[in-house]
């Protein structure tokens, strides 16, 4: 006859095999007689999250949120951040449109071989051009993986607001050659996967918007809270 601490833990043990419970992630809270499971309910897909936007934007504050929020549920994730990537990538290449390209086919090469591996691919280059990020996409999804375009749209006059270095306002006066945006184009999405309002969102606001839309796609896994009282 086993005894009420035995008793207990095989509850415990059983709540742990129901089918229901078995994420990959979850956290088990007793409160009293009452278990509280909180998690998520299965793994992610591996996908590639694209974003683009001009300087400034909100990119890179966004993609640092979700490695960490990725990171935290367990997923496999990398980051293509555009300066770290120029660096090593694509040390070499300067800002002419060709070489511009080139730099965004590498990154879109990585991501296609981490996403269609079962990684989450972030990348977070301002990527000007819309025919290099169709490539991407096309590129990407050839191989079964989902492409999401994320744009942080936002104005100049909001940019230049926000810039403590000044670049922008270098730019506009003719200090700075080759500024996407100012002196070079830049060619916003006209039908991204997910529109950021950089200027009327806050990063948090942002932040559940991305989250939210891969949940729904069911590329994530979703939050889930279960609880069930012991007898």
């Amino acid at each position: 006859m086993p005894t009420a601490k035995e008793n207990h833990h095989l509850k415990l043990q059983n709540l742990e095999d129901h089918p229901q419970m078995r994420y990959p992630f979850y956290n088990l809270y007793l409160l009293g007689r009452k278990i509280i499971v909180e998690g998520f309910k299965k793994m992610h897909k591996g996908f590639t999250l694209w974003f683009t936007g001009l300087s400034g934007s909100g990119k890179s504050t966004l993609t640092e949120l979700l490695d960490e929020e990725f990171e935290k549920r367990g997923y496999k994730v990398e980051v293509l951040d555009g300066d770290i990537v120029r660096t090593n990538l694509s040390k070499g290449l300067g800002f002419s449109k060709e070489d511009r390209d080139i730099n965004i086919r590498r990154i879109g090469f990585v991501c296609d071989l981490l996403s269609r591996n079962g990684v989450i691919a972030i990348s977070a280059a301002i990527s000007p051009y819309q025919s290099v990020r169709d490539e991407n996409r096309k590129l990407v999804e050839s191989h079964g993986a989902r492409f999401i375009e994320v744009y942080t749209k936002c104005s100049l006059d909001e940019l230049v607001r926000r810039d403590v270095k000044g670049l922008y306002k270098k730019a506009i006066a003719g200090e700075i050659k080759n500024f996407t945006g100012v002196s070079d184009p830049y060619e916003g999405p006209e039908n991204p996967e997910i529109l950021l309002d950089s200027e009327a969102q806050s990063v948090e606001e942002s932040l559940a918007q991305i989250l939210d839309y891969l949940e729904k796609e069911e590329l994530i896994g979703s939050p889930v809270a279960a609880e069930k009282v012991l007898s």
